[in-house]
C-alpha cells in the first residue's frame, strides 16, 4: 500500500491557521508529499480543478459554512472524499456532513491527526478494492467478447 501514499492529493480548508498547519505537517510526517492550505471554502473551490483525492474540510469558517462548500465539491465532483472536521461534537452536524456527501466526520480533538489517518486507511483501501473490482470487470467483459 505504502506506494499510493505518494500519489494521494490533499486539500486542507481550515480559517485556523495553526490548524491547518498541524494537519499539513502530521500528513507530511506520514510520508504525504501533495497538500496544499486553504484559509477560506471560496480559496478551495478555486483551485478543485487540480483534482485533490481527499479534502479535510473544516465546518464552521467565516466566508461558507462547511455544508456549503461541501455541496459545492460533491456537485463538481462526487469522487472527491471530503471528510468534515468540527470543533463541536454535534451529531445534527455528522448526520448532515455525512447526508450532503461527506465520507466521515471528525471532531478536533486530541486525536484529530490519528483520525485522519485511520480515515485516509479507509480511503486506501475502498480505492484498491475499486480499482481491483475494474480490473475483474474488464476480465469479465473480455472474456466474453473472446
Amino acid at each position: 500500500m505504502e506506494t499510493n501514499n505518494k500519489n494521494l492529493k490533499f486539500f486542507i480548508v481550515d480559517d485556523d491557521r495553526f490548524c491547518a498547519t498541524v494537519y499539513e505537517q502530521y500528513l507530511k510526517n506520514n510520508h504525504y508529499e501533495d497538500i496544499s492550505s486553504f484559509s477560506s471554502g471560496e480559496e478551495c473551490l478555486d483551485e478543485l480543478y487540480q483534482k485533490p483525492d481527499i479534502i479535510f474540510l473544516d465546518h464552521n469558517m467565516e466566508d461558507l459554512n462547511g455544508f456549503e462548500v461541501l455541496k459545492k465539491i460533491k456537485r463538481y465532483d462526487p469522487n472527491i472524499y471530503v471528510i468534515m472536521v468540527s470543533a463541536q461534537e454535534n451529531i445534527d452536524t455528522a448526520v448532515n456532513a455525512l447526508k450532503y456527501g461527506a465520507f466521515d466526520y471528525i471532531v478536533k480533538d486530541a486525536n484529530v491527526c490519528e483520525k485522519m489517518t485511520e480515515t485516509i486507511e479507509k480511503i486506501l483501501k475502498i480505492k484498491e478494492e475499486m480499482s481491483q473490482n475494474q480490473r475483474k470487470g474488464f476480465r469479465k467483459f473480455f472474456s466474453v467478447l473472446f
